[in-house]
């Protein structure tokens, strides 16, 4: 017996009528997003994945964090290190070479924030990654930073504090077994981040980026004359390889004057050295205006 034909649904009713009530909604969802777009509006803010997908995951964050390393070290001011708290729009270029240009605005956060203040301000920024070679290329301008005064102050006051300490400093590891920081240690800690940040930066590259994870010794503690001589160990997580690396950290700090820094990582390949101060060129062969 020949199967039975459905006669054709009424018109506005069944199946038909299921696929245009989405295909409306499209159209209308559609339309709202023309409409909602201000007049040059430009791209969207994520339009570096949207327009080449095939970048590496992260690559605004991990031309933040550099930037961020590089600011830091340049300031050269314990009392005004500074940490990312959001990327807002970046787009990124990529030539024949490999050669990455990322284009950027970010948002900081104060290193160690006092309650109840506010986010510290907002970098704009050029970071050029040189294939996988370490050390980009950095142009960078921060709004809101910390007022030169109250930077001066905390700095000359935490100086201090620091030519007070005895010699040698017993420090076993900053921080302890549980990731306390005794507050005492903190301006340790910090002038160890300050300067391990110069390396944090040249040892970046467009697929690694590093978390200063300890700081495991204190080898040399000098106050003889008015700079601090501060010859240190700290640990470095590399990330994405998850290795630890110890790198020995030797800097010369004065308030207001510029940071000098050294460094010896042992690391499982091939061992790095390098120097660098605070005058020191970080601008590529390619030429990086201001924003």
């Amino acid at each position: 017996m020949p199967p039975r034909l459905q006669p054709p649904p009424a018109s506005g009713t069944g199946r038909p009528r299921a696929a245009v009530l989405p295909l409306a909604l499209l159209l209308s969802l559609a339309l709202q997003g023309v409409a909602a777009a201000p007049a040059g509006a430009g791209e969207p803010e994520d339009s570096l994945r949207r327009r080449d997908p095939e970048l590496p995951r992260g690559l605004l964050e991990q031309a933040a964090r550099a930037a961020l390393h590089f600011v830091n070290f340049r300031a050269g001011s314990p009392s005004s290190l500074r940490v990312l708290a959001d990327v807002l729009e970046g787009r990124a270029r990529v030539n024949p070479k490999k050669e990455c240009q990322v284009d950027l605005v970010f948002t900081t956060d104060c290193y160690n924030p006092e309650e109840g203040e506010e986010r510290l301000g907002k970098c704009s920024a050029r970071v050029f990654f040189r294939n996988q070679k370490p050390r980009p290329a950095i142009n960078v301008t921060c709004t809101r930073l910390i007022e030169k005064n109250k930077r001066q102050q905390e700095d000359y006051l935490l100086y201090k504090h620091m030519k007070q300490l005895k010699t040698p400093l017993d420090v076993v590891s900053i921080p302890d077994s549980h990731g306390h920081i005794d507050p005492s240690l903190r301006p340790i800690w910090d002038l160890a981040f300050l300067g391990g940040s110069y390396v944090m930066w040249e040892k970046t590259t467009q697929f690694l980026h590093y978390y200063m994870a300890q700081l495991s010794s204190v080898n040399q503690w000098k106050t003889n004359d008015d700079a601090i001589d501060f010859d240190y160990t700290v640990l470095l997580h590399e990330f994405s390889t998850q290795e630890i690396i110890p790198c020995r950290i030797h800097l010369v700090w004065y308030p207001g004057k510029p940071l000098k820094v050294k460094y010896h990582c042992q690391e499982l390949q091939t061992p790095e050295e390098a120097s660098g101060t605070e005058e020191g060129s970080a601008v590529a062969p390619t030429e990086l205006n201001n924003f």
